[in-house]
């Protein structure tokens, strides 16, 4: 399915387009906008979900919209309907209480990371520069990846690369990291990729995107962060309100699929409700039995979304 009339929407919406919107027609679609509706926009990012939103939105209409990242706040459009909200959706229920919002008809998060994130050099996301070894979504935040390689212990880094990154020799990997760290610092991404050149396995590029994104997972605790968001959003949707959930990889597709069927991530919990009869009701019905994905154009269109995928439940 083409979304040619929303990139069109949104490219005259007055918001730049500095990340293409993924799955955007399936998504505003899922959502199933109301015009009066208030919706939240967990990953503003360039703006492009909220653009296709405000377009559905009416007068009465409001958006509420989070993102980490205060580059994100140069896309805002110039619209009284829009709050921008510069904190981790982990925060979600919290910073909408502050704005006076309880409960609220969708939320949608695009969990990748922006264009703009990666063709930053200086923000140390992509192999392609080389820059300090960054990766923070959030800049005040502390911790960096060069402190992650710095710090960890073997067994931190081989679980880390082994869980986040599935990497084949992430054991090995560590290894190579403690003992090359032990030599001289690591804080660039060449130093690392000089560091760690002997370990290498198969293609050089797909192998430093796997250790790349296990060290961005890491640093910016984006499973704690994602877990934290879906536990909020039963109590936060409105009966009939829905969730549009788009991942990247399977790691957190699984996440995404394992909440929305059971509405929690308690599996002992769970088996103990289901021993003695008494298991919670899941507050949430499956929309997508199966991850939309996108088409063949819309790929050959962005690379970049050849691993989305989609989920949505409602609120019972």
């Amino acid at each position: 399915m083409s979304n040619s009339k929303s990139d069109a929407a949104i490219q005259n919406s007055g918001i730049p387009v500095y990340h293409v919107p993924v799955l955007l027609k399936e998504a505003i679609d899922g959502l199933c906008i109301k015009p009066d509706g208030i919706y939240v926009d967990c990953t503003f990012g360039g703006g492009g979900h909220s653009a296709a939103i405000l377009q559905q939105l009416g007068n009465k209409g409001r958006l509420l919209v989070f993102d980490q990242d205060a580059a994100a706040k140069k896309n805002l459009p110039q619209d009284d309907r829009v709050t921008f909200i510069p904190e981790n959706f982990r925060h979600l229920q919290r910073f909408l209480r502050l704005h006076k919002v309880l409960q609220v008809n969708g939320i949608l998060a695009d969990l990748g990371v922006s264009s703009h994130q990666f063709d930053q050099a200086d923000r140390g996301f992509s192999t392609r520069f080389d820059a300090a070894l960054d990766m923070r979504m959030d800049q005040r935040q502390g911790i960096t990846a060069a402190d992650v390689i710095r710090d960890s212990t073997t067994h931190q880094l081989h679980k880390m690369l082994e869980r986040y990154g599935e990497v084949t020799n992430a054991k090995t990997l560590a290894a190579t990291i403690v003992q090359q760290r032990a030599l001289a610092p690591i804080s660039t991404i060449n130093e690392f990729k000089l560091a760690v050149k002997a370990a290498v396995k198969g293609n050089p590029q797909k192998y430093f995107a796997q250790v790349f994104q296990a060290l961005r997972i890491q640093v910016n605790d984006e499973f704690g962060a994602l877990q934290e968001m879906l536990l909020q959003i039963p109590a936060l949707l409105l009966p009939g309100g829905r969730a549009a959930i788009i991942s990247f990889h399977s790691l957190e597709d699984r996440i995404v699929k394992t909440f929305f069927k059971q509405g929690s991530f308690d599996d002992a919990e769970t088996a103990a409700d289901e021993l003695y009869g008494h298991r919670p009701e899941n507050p949430l019905k499956i929309i997508t039995k199966k991850p939309l994905l996108p088409s063949e154009e819309e790929m050959n269109r962005n690379p970049r979304s050849r691993s989305a995928k989609l989920r949505i439940a409602e609120k019972k």
